[in-house]
């Protein structure tokens, strides 16, 4: 057993693989639960609706991208077969998909327009495909179905180009032989790591985890240094959605607020790394349903919930459901547009290069200066075993400030665990763990000198990024 000395550092010492680096750099992508469940009006279809009721007449995928982009997103999930079995590609391995609906007249791929989409927009495309299935009949049956689930994974990963993210939930209800699937997750895994090396595998899987709720709410201090049992995926299943009843899209449970603290890891064996990520819905389902348009979240609302997963170590998957005619509806869009520019305008004027900067801690090779040159790859670093840091920014005039961005260099691991924001000589903002980013919001105060004060660090503070934001 290690003491808790030892414990800290080697928490410290843990950091990201370069595809969970990459996947942070996203930040906010979205979410498109398109399907039969679009037709039915049903959040989670049995398998038994006819392949015939899958019929948009206005489909899209070039709009859904522009939707996505006008907020600000980076890419885009896709919901390629859902609880209830029907794909969105003409599988080879069922004929539960679109080849057997009437739109295209059974020759459409919704997979191949959506990932097409994306890459002709310059963003990214990702993958969600539900191991539960309640149409197929081997589901249940142990290896028989892995290998159905397999063949269809190996389709998804070999047929439609560089895919970031496959996305796994933890449902697992009965078939329609009324048995239930005992997933070979590991299985799984190998053959996306195969196929798509790149790809983070999230929420059921080794890369992303699950904040823990689809409301939207992050923890106050979201480590991505955290104990390696979290990693299971038969606990990620335990928590989440049993039954669709139309309520868990706006619970939280704030049993499980500290994953990551000292107190949470010093009994732990193992830690990994194992960032969050916050999924939650533009509505109140995740499909879209037209009694639903008068109920989409305001951009404000998208905004607070931006600033409390970016803003605080997460990433945000916010869904967004195409409608009957395979369009993102209007009232969406209208929100969408407006979030974007509402982040636009909050972080348009970004000072920190025009202030004279200090510490009073450093390393040779790790300026001060390398907090404010816009490079990931260059960062300031805090004396060997620093517990605390001053940083001192003074600008040539008084600046009217409303917002501070920190985010720490993650190659050398997630170690700042408290600190506040000064203004001149009085406190503005407090803040917990960094980690990729922590967006620092206060009321406009005007001052010429600023003070990033790093009170707690596991050992020596790294940060690639210091943004100071002049309200507009």
């Amino acid at each position: 057993m290690r003491t808790p000395e030892e414990q800290i550092y080697y928490a410290a010492g843990i950091a990201p693989s370069l595809r969970q680096l990459a996947w942070q750099q996203l930040e906010f992508y979205a979410f498109t639960h398109f399907g039969m469940n679009t037709f039915t009006g049903r959040e989670w279809g049995d398998g038994t609706d006819s392949p015939r009721l899958f019929a948009p007449d206005a489909f899209d995928a070039d709009q859904w991208v522009a939707a996505v982009k006008s907020a600000g997103m980076r890419g885009l999930l896709l919901t390629c077969k859902h609880h209830d079995g029907f794909c969105l590609w003409p599988s080879a391995y069922t004929e539960y998909s679109v080849k057997n609906s009437p739109w295209k007249n059974g020759q459409g791929d919704v997979v191949r327009e959506v990932a097409d989409a994306c890459r002709r927009g310059g963003i990214k495309f990702g993958v969600y495909l539900s191991p539960w299935d309640r149409h197929e009949s081997c589901y249940g049956s142990g290896t028989a179905y892995d290998d159905y689930f397999v063949n269809q994974l190996t389709e998804l990963a070999s047929n439609y180009g560089d895919i970031f993210c496959f996305w796994f939930d933890g449902a697992c209800g009965e078939g329609p032989n009324g048995k239930k699937q005992v997933y070979d997750w590991e299985r799984y895994y190998s053959v996306i790591r195969n196929l798509q090396p790149e790809a983070v595998i999230n929420i059921c899987g080794p890369d992303v985890r699950w904040c823990g709720n689809e409301a939207g709410h992050c923890r106050k201090s979201e480590w991505s240094v955290v104990p390696a049992e979290l990693r299971d995926a038969e606990r990620t299943s335990e928590k989440s959605q049993k039954s669709d009843d139309g309520t868990f899209s706006r619970k939280f449970d704030s049993q499980d607020e500290d994953l990551g603290s000292r107190e949470a890891i010093k009994q732990a064996e193992t830690l990994v790394w194992y960032p969050a990520e916050v999924d939650t819905s533009i509505r109140t389902g995740w499909f879209y349903h037209e009694e639903e348009d008068a109920q989409v979240r305001t951009a404000e609302e998208l905004f607070h919930i931006y600033l409390d997963a970016v803003g605080a170590n997460a990433s945000l998957l916010l869904n967004i459901p195409p409608d009957k005619h395979g369009r993102i509806a209007k009232a969406d869009c209208e929100q969408l547009k407006q979030l974007g520019e509402m982040l636009k305008n909050k972080f348009a004027h970004n000072i920190a290069a025009t202030a004279q900067i200090e510490a009073d801690t450093v390393q040779t090779d790790h300026s001060v200066e390398f907090l404010t040159d816009g490079d990931n790859g260059t960062y300031w670093l805090a004396s060997e075993d620093s517990a605390s840091a001053v940083i001192t920014l003074r600008f040539p005039e008084l600046k009217n400030i409303s917002a501070v961005v920190l985010g720490e260099y993650l190659p050398l691991g997630q170690h700042i665990e408290q600190g506040e924001i000064l203004a001149g000589k009085n406190k503005i903002a407090d803040f917990t763990v960094v980690g990729h980013k922590r967006i620092c919001m206060f009321d406009p105060v005007q001052t010429e000198e600023l003070i990033i004060k790093i009170t707690s660090s596991r050992t020596e503070a790294a940060l690639r990024l210091l943004e100071v934001y002049q309200e507009s």
